[in-house]
């Protein structure tokens, strides 16, 4: 029985070793109040099974502190104090700011309320309706109120990456968004096509009107409308807004969407974490190199119409092992050969039979100056790949020159021609005959 018992701890300790790690820390700080704690224990289970730590703290408690000696306490933080309007000293949109900018990543959750958070949502091109006006839908036909509605996630696009396969309509309760034109936005899950935002929180029919006039976002209508939108800063930090704190809730979480149908609001809850806390779509460039063809060490500099040969190694973070490993998958990955502009723009695609190497071999423009080798791959969802590298391209030495130039050949003719007709001329006036003619004389007189 003892050998039985330690051998369920050793399959225990076996499994945790697969769970889900995050590729910038497990610290996670939970800001919630008290007495809704119980009601995400699905969404906290679900994080710790994973291996994350998490950290309890009440929206008007002073510690643990977010910030301490300019450094985060912690690698991420998930606010689901949607209805607070009164938060500690340390919790400010200028100290939400501060945090992404040290690359700790935020999960934030609305409400239809006006507080703090939400005036920081126009600060990542967000446009919330006005207070009191929640998303609601009439369609389809069902017993719940018009502010609970089922949404079917979407099977394309960036958020289909972020999502999982197969993933069961969820419910959602709360807010829409507006999506400004910002490219670092990425949209998570959508209204449904026949909701809209309304008044029947408190709101007025003339505020909504007003702020559809005055914003130009139009009607408050339709499925351009965003629930669940993420945004990736410069910095790889991320964040995500929900519009509505309920769809963490255990109530959805075991709802069903009809008789026998699991809604999938635990598994969107997991996803939602997983995109934000960069369990998932995680990219870096582990190196580059740089040479020239037939070579294999780089060169301080390059000349005008070398054969360069440009190498990247890009690996994806494996959140079940909590490694890095070679990827293979980028298939519109390019370089650019930038001296101000880019004058040169290339396909870096993978190599066979190398898991993670890109290559590509290209001809230096036949122009001198200082240039760079660049990638900037952005595609939404996906971690940012940013690379720069400095080489200076300089015109061949005076002995680098080819000694004759094919195209040149009829001015080489010319001149040897000429040369050539010159030396004749002038052998054949030197070494000419020259006779001398008398002219005849007048006859002598005789006497």
């Amino acid at each position: 029985m003892f050998s039985f018992r330690k051998l369920l701890f050793l399959a225990a300790g076996l499994a945790s070793l697969v769970n889900a790690k995050s590729s910038t820390g497990n610290s996670v700080l939970v800001v919630v109040e008290p007495k809704r704690r119980d009601d995400f224990s699905i969404f906290f289970d679900g994080l710790k099974d994973q291996g994350y730590e998490l950290t309890f703290r009440s929206p008007k408690d002073e510690s643990p502190a977010i910030i301490q000696y300019d450094e985060p306490s912690f690698a991420h933080v998930i606010l689901l104090a949607s209805e607070t309007k009164n938060f500690a000293k340390d919790i400010t949109p200028q100290s939400l700011i501060q945090l992404l900018n040290l690359k700790t990543n935020l999960i934030v959750a609305l409400s239809t309320k006006q507080t703090p958070l939400s005036s920081l949502a126009a600060e990542f091109s967000l446009i919330l309706p006005p207070p009191g006006t929640p998303l609601i839908s009439y369609f389809p036909k069902r017993d719940e109120p018009a502010s609970l509605m089922p949404i079917t996630p979407p099977s394309s696009g960036a958020s289909s990456t972020i999502l999982s396969k197969g993933l069961a309509p969820v419910w959602f309760s709360g807010i829409p968004m507006a999506l400004g034109n910002n490219p670092l936005l990425v949209p998570i899950l959508n209204a449904p096509a026949q909701s809209f935002a309304a008044e029947v929180d408190g709101g007025s029919a003339d505020a909504i009107v007003d702020a559809a006039e005055k914003g130009g976002e139009g009607l408050w209508a339709g499925s351009q409308l965003g629930v669940v939108t993420g945004f990736q800063t410069l910095n790889g930090a991320r964040i995500t807004w929900v519009g509505g704190v309920d769809v963490f809730s255990d109530e959805l979480a075991q709802k069903e969407i009809s008789k026998g149908v699991k809604s999938g609001n635990t598994q969107l809850a997991l996803d939602i974490a997983a995109w934000t806390l960069q369990e998932s779509l995680v990219l870096r460039i582990d190196k580059t190199e740089h040479h020239l063809l037939n070579a294999t060490e780089p060169s301080e500099l390059y000349t005008n119409n070398d054969q360069l040969v440009y190498n990247a190694y890009i690996s994806k973070f494996n959140p079940k092992q909590g490694t890095w490993e070679p990827y293979s998958g980028l298939r519109d990955l390019q370089l650019e050969f930038t001296m101000l502009d880019p004058h040169i723009r290339t396909a870096l695609p993978p190599v066979s039979g190398t898991p993670g190497k890109y290559s590509v071999t290209f001809r230096a423009p036949d122009r001198h100056g200082v240039f760079k080798f660049v990638i900037d791959h952005k595609r939404k969802g996906w971690t940012h790949l940013h690379s720069s590298t400095t080489v200076p391209v300089v015109p061949p030495r005076h002995d680098g020159y080819p000694r004759f130039l094919s195209a040149a050949w009829p001015y080489y003719a010319g001149a040897i021609s000429t040369s050539v007709a010159f030396f004749l001329f002038s052998a054949m006036w030197l070494a000419g005959e020259v006779r001398e003619t008398k002219k005849p004389g007048k006859a002598g007189k005789t006497e």
